[in-house]
């Protein structure tokens, strides 16, 4: 298993500790938990980075990598549901357009495609994690909360147009069009599509 794999692993292991930290009630317990939270995201970028430079992309880390995402930031969101932070039905439209998304993703693996990240999704993502992070912050007292809910509020809005980018793909996917993936197990150059895990960044 390649570092870049492990940073992933580590970013997924250590959510039980960032919700721990959340709900154990002790002084500056929030900015410990947002802290953690931000240092786990931040792997993220790194680990894209190592697997990048070192070319030792995996078939495990593409798939692992937007999950340990969406495994921390939603797990974060939830929880400060339950404090009060961000309203509830924000939180559960976001999560019902990650796992329509991640429906269409399984359905690509099932024909041995990884759709790769569109720039609208990556946006996405990071767009969360700062709505997380802000959310973190205004459940420390660090500011008031609807700073933190015009930031989730971005996020939402992000997250839908980007999930409407990768549903007008899934017709060509579903049928089984080669022009809307790749032709002969090889993908066009700048294509969504691609036959083989030569990148960490996915489908997020």
């Amino acid at each position: 298993m390649s570092f870049a794999d492990q940073l992933t692993l580590a970013r997924a292991a250590v959510v039980p500790l960032v919700v721990v930290l959340y709900v154990w009630d002790f002084s500056g317990h929030d900015y410990w938990a947002t802290s953690l939270f931000g240092i786990a995201m931040a792997t993220d970028w790194f680990d894209g980075r190592v697997a990048r430079r070192t070319g030792r992309s995996s078939a495990l880390g593409s798939l692992l990598d937007p999950i340990a995402d969406k495994l921390l930031v939603l797990t974060v969101m939830i929880v400060l549901v339950g404090r009060d932070i961000f309203p509830a039905w924000m939180v559960a439209a976001i999560v019902a357009r990650e796992l329509l998304i991640s429906g269409l993703r399984l359905a690509a693996l099932e024909r041995g495609v990884v759709l790769k990240a569109r720039d609208l999704g990556r946006l996405k993502t990071w767009t969360q994690a700062v709505a997380a992070g802000l959310g973190g912050l205004a459940a420390a007292g660090a500011f008031d909360n609807s700073i933190a809910r015009w930031g989730l509020g971005i996020a939402l809005a992000l997250t839908w147009i980007s999930g409407l980018d990768y549903a007008r793909l899934a017709p060509g996917l579903l049928r089984g069009d080669p022009s809307a993936g790749a032709a002969s197990g090889a993908s066009a150059p700048g294509s969504t599509f691609s036959s083989t895990p030569a990148s960490r960044q996915t489908l997020r």
